[in-house]
C-alpha cells in the first residue's frame, strides 16, 4: 500500500549504496529505520509516515536478502557496510529492530547518528537451529495463520509481514551464527535500547549490564519482540525525548 509522501528508490538514484530504500517525507531531519529478519522496509508501514509527519525524511532500506535488495553471502559486517553505503551519514535518528539493531551496531560508528535506538536486539543468548527452522516454515503460512499467531497486530502489519516473508532469502539465517554480534561499550553517542516484557532477548540481567555500559534501557509493558507492531502507541510513547 502506498502512503502519502512515500517513495521507493534504488541505489542508482543518488549513489548512496546498493540497497533498495523506501522513503517517506521530505523533512530536513533524516531518520533511518532498519527492519528485522524475514521482513523488509514494509515493516515500518506505520512508523515511516508517523516520523514523516514529525518533520523527518525517513529512509528504510531493505537489508541484503530481504525485500528488493540483492542476495549473496551474508555476514553482519557485510550487512552493516551495505547499510552505511545506502543512507546518508549523520542522520538525526537511526533505529534498528532485532537483526536490524545488530546490523546498526556494525554501522553506527560510520553512520554517526545523533541518536541510535535498538529495538530488542539479539544481544543475549543466541537462538538455536529450531528458530531458523521456525522462521523458514513461516514462508508457507497463510495470512490467516499469521494473523492468528500475531493477534494484537493491525491488519496491515500482518500483510506486510506476509509480503516480506515471500521475498525473504532464508539463507540470511546464517548471520544468527554470529549473534550476539557486537555493540560499542560505551556507545559512541546517545543510545536507547527498547525491550518488551514478553520476550527473551533483553532480560533483566542484560538490561542492567547495558545500563552500566552507557545505554538507556526502556521496557514496553505487554509487548513482545516486535514492539512497533505489538503496540504502536506504546512504542512511540517509549521513544519520548528521542524523536
Amino acid at each position: 500500500m502506498e502512503h502519502p509522501g512515500e517513495r521507493a528508490r534504488g541505489a542508482e538514484d543518488d549513489g548512496m549504496g546498493r540497497l533498495h530504500v523506501q522513503e517517506w517525507g521530505r523533512g530536513e531531519r533524516v531518520a533511518v529505520l532498519v527492519h528485522g529478519m524475514t521482513t523488509d522496509a514494509g515493516s515500518w508501514w506505520r512508523m515511516g509516515p508517523e516520523l514523516a509527519e514529525r518533520g523527518y525524511r525517513v529512509l528504510a532500506p531493505d537489508l541484503p536478502g530481504h525485500g528488493e535488495s540483492p542476495r549473496g553471502a551474508y555476514t553482519l559486517r557485510g550487512m552493516g557496510e551495505a547499510l552505511a553505503e545506502s543512507v546518508p551519514r549523520g542522520p538525526e535518528l537511526a533505529l534498528g529492530h532485532s537483526l536490524g539493531g545488530t546490523v546498526l551496531a556494525y554501522a553506527v560508528e560510520r553512520l554517526r547518528p545523533a541518536r541510535a535506538v535498538y529495538e530488542d536486539p539479539p544481544w543475549g543468548a543466541p537462538p538455536g537451529p529450531e528458530v531458523a527452522a521456525f522462521l523458514d516454515a513461516q514462508r508457507g503460512w497463510t495470512l490467516e495463520r499469521l494473523a492468528a499467531f500475531h493477534p494484537a497486530w493491525p491488519e496491515q502489519a500482518v500483510r506486510e509481514k506476509h509480503r516480506g516473508l515471500s521475498r525473504w532469502d532464508p539463507a540470511t539465517v546464517e548471520v544468527a551464527r554470529e549473534y550476539p554480534g557486537r555493540r560499542r561499550t560505551p556507545p559512541p553517542g546517545p543510545s536507547l535500547v527498547l525491550a518488551g516484557d514478553r520476550q527473551p532477548m533483553i532480560d533483566e540481567a542484560l538490561a542492567g549490564q547495558l545500563r552500566t555500559e552507557g545505554y538507556e534501557v526502556r521496557v514496553v509493558a505487554g509487548a513482545g519482540h516486535n514492539i512497533h507492531n505489538d503496540d504502536g502507541d506504546g512504542f512511540l510513547a517509549a521513544l519520548d525525548g528521542w524523536l
